[in-house]
C-alpha cells in the first residue's frame, strides 16, 4: 500500500448509524450499507483489490455474471470494501501486497446447492468460505475460484448464504458489503 492510498476508516463499533465520510458520500440519495456509501465501497475495492483499474473490476463482475444463476447475487465484503479488517482493524494488505484475500459471497437459495453438506456453518442457510482452509466444500466452484484468483493475484474466498443473513451482517453486525452482481431480496 502506498502513502497515497486513502483508506476510509471502518464504521463505528456502536449501533448508531455512521455519518457519511468523504466527498463521495455527500449524495443524500445514495444507498449506504452499514454506514458506508456504495461510492466509498466501490472506490475502495477498485483501489485496493483491483490495483486502481475499474476495468479489472468490471471483468471480475462479468465472470461472476457467467456463473450466477437467475435470482442470485454476488457481494464483496471485508477489508477490500472497508479498507480495514473487521476483526482487528488492520489495513488491507497489512502483511504486504497481495496478502489480503477477497471475501466474495454468493447470495440466494440456488447457490447453496453448490456446497457439500460438511461445508455449512448453518445447514442450508450459510456456508463456510471456499478457500485454502476449506478447499473441499464445493468442487463445483473450484474452477471459478481458480479463475478469480488468477484474475486478481490474491486469494478469493467464496461463501454462500441467504439474503436474510446479509441483513443480519449489515444491520446487526454493522458489516458493509458491496453488491457486484444481481440484487439482494428484500428482507
Amino acid at each position: 500500500m502506498s502513502p497515497d492510498d486513502e483508506i476510509i476508516p471502518p464504521p463505528p463499533d456502536d449501533s448508531t448509524p455512521a455519518e457519511p465520510r468523504g466527498a463521495d458520500a455527500a449524495d443524500p440519495g445514495e444507498s449506504t450499507c452499514a454506514g458506508m456509501s456504495e461510492t466509498e465501497m466501490r472506490a475502495n475495492a477498485i483501489r485496493l483489490a483491483f490495483g486502481g483499474d475499474e476495468q479489472r473490476l468490471e471483468e471480475f463482475c462479468a465472470v461472476l455474471r457467467e456463473w450466477l444463476p437467475p435470482g442470485a447475487a454476488a457481494v464483496l465484503r471485508g477489508s477490500s470494501v472497508t479498507g480495514f479488517r473487521w476483526e482487528d482493524g488492520a489495513p488491507f494488505d497489512a502483511a504486504g501486497p497481495g496478502t489480503s484475500d477477497l471475501d466474495l459471497t454468493f447470495v440466494g437459495e440456488p447457490v447453496l446447492a453448490w456446497f457439500l453438506p460438511h461445508g455449512f456453518y448453518i445447514p442450508d442457510l450459510h456456508t463456510m468460505p471456499l478457500g485454502d482452509d476449506h478447499h473441499d466444500i464445493s468442487p463445483a466452484l473450484l474452477p471459478l475460484r481458480r479463475r478469480l484468483v488468477d484474475m486478481v493475484g490474491r486469494p478469493v474466498n467464496i461463501q454462500g448464504t441467504r439474503s436474510w443473513i446479509m441483513f443480519v451482517r449489515e444491520y446487526v453486525m454493522r458489516q458493509p458489503y458491496l453488491t457486484l452482481v444481481g440484487k439482494l431480496e428484500s428482507s
